[in-house]
């Protein structure tokens, strides 16, 4: 006994003593779904426990000879995402992944990324790819042409002609033979509905639209990507879809690679239903040029397995209260909306793009899906999802949301004015990276500019700017924050940001804060104790407050390059009314460029495939660069 007891202290005592593996293995390299104008890259390892590999990126157009520098690709790896009532429980896995942003649409690139570690690289250290990214979604050359009118239409009609887009779809009849579908629409047709008023009464049997009852058209035909199928408004007149008050208007979890293209959809309480996690769900939906208003739910897509979506240039009007920012948490001060409508647009699955939309007076503008832990299938689960150059105006929640994100949800040149809760939610992400760059936040009066709960785990914020405090309620893990700039509205008593790290290798430098002259605490501090990588039980602790930032660089190491700064680094941008905390305001009279005079000016640090525009010695604070164009938010003009 004694023997075999001193061979097992031998063991562990061997064990102790063998070296950490800081050594780095490449692993299984994963090409995500490119987008239209991102690409997106995982790249599993093993080893590198001191986390000190790098993987390098260089991407250029296929046939050029120079390469363009990249961001490197975030590491991930150990970071916990939990909330124990409900069972969630996810470690993420040791891996790189990363993005290449604001590439040409329908063009070939190369990538070449590089993994170096001081502890050496164990396989394969270089891969390359050749990835295409995608063209915008259009109708294919020599489809069939089937013309669609609204009952009552007396002038002439174009042939083959058709009563409603039942009848044209699926060759349908009335009553018992609206569900009928022996001549069924071909891939690649292009249906053009004129002008007029489609709204089928849903109580009368054997209506003229064959919507009887549920008043829903349920689409279930399969166009391709080459050969879409196109429900596009014949441009005679506005074409009004009025959904009679049903659930939902138009069903399409069984359809694939449709086109919907210049409508008005109201009085609904789901315009577009496209997927239900775990049931069924579409691909390549395409919504474009289109208007909802009067609706609960714009477009809701929330099964994993969906893909390529492109929902662009839409106008997007929720129920909600148009005069009056209610927020929905807690009655009182900020509560007391009713759930009228609930988000504009949802998604799960990979490949989506959600474009230049103006979003309007719903709970939250839009959304990944929440869904839970990733699948194992790289296939199901949310990666490589594109939120860029949306104007979104009155959410009685969140202007963003990527909770439910795994890999490269890409929030890019957003502008949210009014949001009763939150701005940029992460509840959670569950590794990222989740980019937040160049987004435009204005009145947010709970002081929650981003809302980083259930622990989430990858947020890279670059070129942010809040005009709110930074009060996340949960701690967080791996994030990296530059060139940002937080200016809060003197709340009494109110931080200007809380750091809630549980993971000492987040970073935070060359950020721009506004102290708070009526608040003693500016800064809130948490992060592991010296030597430990990570500390899940830091949500219990209290935060260590800090008057300046000079006192929080001195105790936390953090924002060698930060600065403090006040409304006057804009050129004219006044704070929104701490005291009228319902108030409204309108994008139209703000003004976010910077003062050429401001601190905000040169302050920042290059991020390659970022800020690599930029005008003067070095990159600016904040959203916007001086002397480049502002963004444009919303629906595209011509397009």
């Amino acid at each position: 006994m004694f023997a075999l007891a001193r061979l097992g202290s031998l063991f562990f005592l061997t064990i102790s003593l063998l070296p950490a593996a800081d050594s780095v293995t490449p692993g299984k390299f994963v090409v995500e779904r490119p987008t239209l104008i991102c690409l997106g890259f995982e790249w599993q390892i093993t080893g590198d426990d001191n986390r000190n590999a790098v993987v390098e990126v260089s991407y250029r157009k296929a046939g050029e000879q120079t390469w363009k520098q990249g961001m490197p690709l975030f590491r991930l790896g150990g970071e916990k995402v939990t909330r124990p009532d409900l069972g969630l429980d996810y470690t993420t896995p040791d891996m790189f992944a990363g993005s290449i942003l604001d590439l040409e649409p329908d063009t070939e690139y190369e990538a070449r990324f590089q993994m170096r570690d001081p502890d050496g690289v164990r396989g394969e250290a270089v891969q390359t790819a050749k990835v295409r990214t995608r063209g915008e979604p259009k109708a294919a050359q020599g489809g069939r042409v089937l013309h669609v009118y609204p009952p009552g239409w007396k002038a002439p009609k174009q042939e083959p002609s058709f009563l409603g887009l039942k009848e044209a779809y699926f060759g349908s009849g009335h009553g018992d033979w609206a569900v009928l579908s022996e001549r069924r629409v071909h891939p690649g047709d292009i249906i053009l509905i004129h002008a007029g008023l489609y709204k089928g009464d849903r109580f009368k049997y054997s209506g003229a639209l064959g919507l009887d009852f549920d008043g829903t058209y349920v689409l279930t035909a399969k166009g391709t990507p080459d050969r879409p199928i196109v429900i596009r408004a014949a441009g005679d007149g506005e074409v009004i879809f009025d959904g009679d008050g049903a659930h939902e208007l138009f069903n399409l979890m069984a359809a694939d690679y449709h086109i919907f293209e210049g409508l008005t959809i109201r009085n609904a309480d789901i315009a577009f239903q496209a997927g239900l996690k775990d049931v069924l769900g579409a691909k390549g939906l395409t919504v474009r040029n289109c208007r909802l208003e009067d609706v609960g739910i714009g477009i809701n897509a929330q099964y994993a397995g969906s893909q390529d979506f492109y929902i662009a240039d839409n106008v997007l009007l929720g129920r909600d209260d148009h005069y009056r920012l209610l927020g929905w948490y807690s009655p009182g001060i900020y509560g007391g909306n009713r759930l009228k409508s609930y988000y504009a647009i949802k998604v799960y699955g990979s490949g989506h793009v959600v474009a230049h939309n103006y979003i309007a007076y719903f709970h939250d503008g839009i959304d990944v899906c929440t869904h839970g832990s990733p699948d194992a299938d790289e296939n199901h689960r949310a990666t490589s999802i594109d939120f860029y150059n949306n104007d979104i105006h009155l959410m009685a929640d969140d202007f963003i949301e990527a909770d439910g994100g795994v890999h490269n949800i890409r929030i890019l040149r957003n502008r949210g004015v009014n949001a009763a809760q939150c701005g940029l939610s992460a509840q959670p992400v569950y590794g990222g990276p989740a980019y937040y760059i160049r987004n435009v936040l204005y009145h947010v009066p709970t002081g929650c500019g981003l809302k980083f709960n259930v622990k989430p785990a990858g947020m890279v914020l670059y070129h942010n700017t809040i005009i709110s405090e930074a009060l996340p309620g949960d701690i967080f893990s791996n994030v990296l924050f530059r060139n940002n700039l937080f200016l809060g509205i003197d709340a009494p008593g109110r931080a200007v940001f809380r750091f809630s790290n549980a993971t000492a290798y987040s970073t935070y430098d060359y950020n721009g804060y506004r102290l708070n002259p009526k608040a003693r605490d500016q800064f809130l501090w948490k992060s592991p104790a010296e030597g430990k990588l990570r500390d899940y039980t830091l949500d219990k602790a209290r935060p260590k407050p800090f008057a300046s930032l000079t006192e929080l660089r001195q105790a936390a190491g953090q924002e060698a390059h930060g600065i403090e700064v006040d409304y006057d680094v804009f050129q004219n941008l006044k704070p929104p009314d701490a005291a009228r905390p319902h108030a409204i305001y309108h994008a139209r009279d703000l003004n976010f460029t910077l003062n050429p005079g401001g601190k905000a000016i040169d302050a920042g640090v290059r991020l390659p495939n970022v800020n690599d525009d930029f005008t003067g010695n070095a990159p600016d604070l904040g959203a916007y660069e001086l002397g480049r164009p502002v963004p444009l938010y919303g629906p595209r003009p011509g397009k």
